[in-house]
């Protein structure tokens, strides 16, 4: 049996999403800028797609900007505001724990730009203080991003209020959330919640790898990252990846159809793994709420004392069970994970963390066949560690 529990790194693709993307290959294989009859139906594909993903943000297609995915997306936000609205400041602000895809940016605008970052600790359960956030906003702030649910442990910070705080304090403050792990998985409504840009990749929905989104708002300033022919109204040039365009508009719109039907499974295999690690000896759950709603729903994070990552998750890998020590979407070679380490989990167990993350398609017979490895592999393995 296989249990790929590995979902916050990549999704199976629908089937939808694969013909969706396949037909438009073969058939509908136009370049959307040419003028002949085979472009105008590759820009009503673009077109068609912008609209499905609009409906799932309660906005205009004129907000969605197509990138080839997550990362870009996230850079496209960060150095593009920052240098659009240098002028008025060089302040940003982030949190500790932020996906690579956020912090390497920032970090090329300090070294680069001399941008002055300022970095939000998080409490045990990943939070963000609303009042450290308060304290930390200046009249040269120009930037506020932060990650929805970080993508390691699971935790969902308090979107609403940190919008409300940046606002209430100045109003042309950009406020910008990575919700790379939460879109799909959660409802978001941008306007409602002051939020200026949106960050989105079309692997963690089911879609294909290679493309994702950008929602922005109306009005907010932004420098393209990518110059050339002018697509996308200049913000983001390019020939466009229709078939992928096309394949992410499909999964979008199967995320969000019976969309609390598909989180209420989310939360029930989250809740029923839970319990089944509860009852195996020493074993530590981090940045689990008492009430589990305030948490994502697809995020795991647990900690097997006595047992390196890397050698359990190769161990669960023979026994055809599919899970992450960290963040693959950072690297695939092993590190102290600094999400960890912000959210204060002891030394002894930094280097024995596994992350669990599941999809529509995760069964209790995966979890189940993933708790019954774990009960035979820990205490062969805690046997050959070095005191």
């Amino acid at each position: 049996m296989e249990a790929y529990l590995d979902n916050a790194a990549t999704t199976r693709a629908f089937p939808e999403v694969v013909e969706m993307v396949s037909k438009v290959m073969v058939e509908d294989y136009g370049n959307p800028s040419s003028l002949h009859g085979k472009g105008v139906d590759a820009e009503r594909i673009i077109r068609d797609a912008a609209d499905e993903i609009a409906v799932t943000l309660k906005c205009n297609r004129k907000n969605i900007i197509f990138t080839s995915g997550g990362t870009e997306s996230n850079n496209a936000a960060l150095i593009g505001t920052a240098l659009a609205c240098q002028r008025q400041g060089k302040h940003i602000i982030t949190t500790c724990f932020e996906h690579a895809a956020v912090y390497e940016p920032c970090l090329y605008l300090e070294k680069q730009f001399g941008f002055e970052i300022t970095y939000l600790p998080v409490d045990s359960m990943g939070h963000v203080s609303l009042e450290e956030l308060k304290q930390a906003l200046r009249p040269d702030t120009i930037l506020v991003s932060v990650m929805m649910v970080n993508n390691e442990i699971g935790a969902l910070l308090d979107i609403q209020g940190i919008g409300k705080a940046i606002k209430e304090y100045n109003s042309s403050i950009v406020f910008h959330v990575d919700a790379i792990q939460a879109y799909g998985k959660m409802k978001i409504v941008p306007s409602r919640w002051k939020i200026d840009l949106l960050s989105v990749s079309g692997h963690k929905i089911h879609g294909p790898k290679g493309v994702g989104f950008l929602y922005a708002t109306d009005g907010v300033k932004m420098h393209p990252l990518i110059h050339g022919g002018g697509q996308q109204q200049g913000r983001r040039s390019g020939t466009q990846n229709v078939s992928g365009i096309a394949g992410l508009g499909v999964a979008a719109k199967m995320m969000y159809e019976n969309h609390e039907e598909k989180v209420e499974h989310l939360y029930m295999c989250k809740e029923y793994l839970l319990q089944k690690l509860r009852e195996i000896d020493q074993v530590t759950v981090h940045a689990i709420e008492q009430d589990i709603r305030k948490c994502a729903p697809h995020v795991v994070s647990a900690s097997f004392e006595g047992v390196g990552s890397e050698v359990l998750l190769h161990a669960l890998e023979d026994r055809g069970v599919y899970v992450s020590s960290g963040s693959a979407c950072s690297s695939n070679h092993p590190g102290i994970s600094s999400t960890l380490q912000a959210i204060g989990v002891p030394k002894n167990l930094l280097e024995s963390t596994i992350r669990f993350s599941f999809s529509v398609h995760t069964t209790i017979e995966e979890l189940d066949y993933t708790v019954e490895q774990l009960k035979e592999l820990l205490p062969v393995l805690r046997r050959y560690v070095r005191r």
